[in-house]
């Protein structure tokens, strides 16, 4: 796999359920849904949301929740239709958290049908159950996924704060293509007990934001431990959750910045680099041209994903009400519904899946190969003694095709890239608007180390303001 191309496989999902003053889903009763849904395409003209509550207090904060993750009395969907039925009998863990800090559920977001872990062709904003999520910045344009609904919900200005789920890039490339901030923490920051798993090792939710402010606020809120979940004990007892202290100060100054140069074969990627470059040095910071030897794992990733991805589902499936249980249920029933779940794209990716998860010896092969990719992050950052690395997040919105898929679609297209690294070994990336290619929008990153999530917030708050 070229460096410069880092997939963007996503842990989320997405449906769609009319909804005007309150929940309404799709189906229960056709005339409310016919009548609902003229004023529910008033209210979301961008498809952003599969269903919306907004019957809330004044005094609370408006949040839309990405459909892989548990909210009582709402479908979990994944996109699929064979969870169309799935309603949680409880919260999932940060969603608790939420609920008690003042924010109100507004609504479930479109995402890509099951995180773009179905098939090779998957199309970035559609499902099955749901259609097509639209770029507010073109209707042709792809919204990149998985969270896509959760993106467009805050470019297009319904809502301040989303919370969408990475595995890799799917709170990153939404974000970047949407022109919004994307925060992908730390792996062990944010619990996972109550989302719908494609990968234990690389699975996190993240706060996406108009802001770098409020993305931090939200991130305070939702961090933290919890039993359901391992990966949360491991926080170091000296983490700072106060993650939106310090945010007014120029944290840019005196502070070291790799350079990844993704996107310098490109005039105009070239010219974004500079603009990153400028930013940071007239903050007094250093931006450091460094000579990046990585090796990027993407077979070997891949790998890891297919074989977590039946054993973890089949974790989550196993407390719903659904009758589909494990991954061969939900292969037979896209198969006798094939008309109207696969008119697009197949199943490729869940038949491979089957396959990978009998391969216990090449699992803990693959383990070991991934824990190097820590290694040489960690190896990179201090031979050059940096603080964290700079670069673009992603190329602009591609146009969706739903003959080629996303990989067709991008074939001749710019190929910009970084983040997959950081995806692998669990470790925090944020991305925020730094210009636009064409009227569409591109992102500057931030990429550190595991456990450095508040530093790559002060950094993004400083280099937010300077780029004004």
């Amino acid at each position: 796999m070229n460096k410069s191309f880092q997939p963007y496989l996503a842990l989320s999902i997405f449906i769609f359920c009319a909804g005007c003053t309150h929940t309404l889903d799709k189906g229960k009763d056709e005339k409310a849904n016919d009548i609902a849904s003229e004023s529910y395409e008033e209210l979301d003209p961008f498809n952003a949301f599969i269903n919306i509550d907004n019957i809330n207090s004044n005094s609370s904060i408006n949040i839309g929740i990405k459909d892989n993750i548990d909210v009582k009395g709402m479908i979990t969907s994944a996109g699929s239709k064979a969870l169309s039925n799935n309603y949680p009998d409880k919260d999932a863990f940060l969603i608790s958290k939420l609920k008690s800090s003042n924010y109100h559920i507004y609504g479930k977001t479109n995402l890509s049908e099951w995180a773009n872990f179905r098939s090779f062709n998957s199309v970035s904003g559609w499902s099955s159950f749901g259609g097509q999520t639209i770029n507010p910045y073109g209707k042709n344009r792809n919204p990149c996924g998985s969270s896509s609904g959760s993106a467009v919900a805050v470019a297009s200005g319904m809502l301040d704060i989303a919370i969408g789920t990475e595995t890799n890039g799917s709170i990153s490339c939404p974000a970047s293509v949407n022109g919004i901030v994307g925060m992908k923490p730390s792996v062990g920051l944010v619990s996972r007990s109550g989302i719908i798993p494609i990968s234990a090792t690389q699975d996190t939710a993240g706060p996406m934001g108009k802001t770098v402010m409020i993305v931090a606020k939200t991130l305070e809120v939702i961090a933290g431990e919890d039993p359901l979940d391992a990966s949360t004990l491991n926080i170091p007892n000296n983490f700072d959750f106060n993650l939106s202290k310090n945010l007014n100060k120029n944290s840019l100054k005196n502070k070291r910045f790799g350079l990844l140069d993704s996107g310098s074969d490109d005039e105009e990627g070239q010219k974004l680099l500079n603009k990153i470059t400028k930013v940071i040095t007239s903050s007094g910071g250093d931006v450091v041209e460094i000579q990046d030897t990585r090796v990027y794992p993407g077979e070997e990733e891949f790998f890891l994903l297919l074989y977590e991805f039946e054993r973890d589902l089949e974790l989550y499936l196993g407390d719903t009400n659904t009758p589909y249980k494990n991954l061969k249920d939900l292969i037979a029933f896209n198969i006798v519904n094939e008309d109207t779940v696969m008119p697009y794209f197949k199943q490729e990716i869940f038949e491979a899946s089957i396959e990978a998860s009998l391969d216990d010896d090449k699992y803990i092969e693959v383990l070991a190969t991934l824990e190097k990719v820590k290694e040489d992050f960690d190896s990179l950052l201090d031979a050059y003694n940096l603080d964290a690395f700079v670069g673009l997040t992603r190329n602009p919105a591609w146009v969706t095709d739903y003959e080629k898929g996303d990989g067709g679609a991008m074939e001749d297209q710019k190929s910009w890239g970084n983040g997959g690294f950081a995806a692998i070994a669990g470790y925090p990336h944020i991305t925020l608007p730094l210009g636009k290619v064409e009227g569409l929008p591109v992102g500057v990153s931030f990429i550190g180390t595991k456990w450095s999530d508040k530093s790559l917030l002060e950094y993004a708050a400083s280099f937010e303001r300077a780029n004004k």
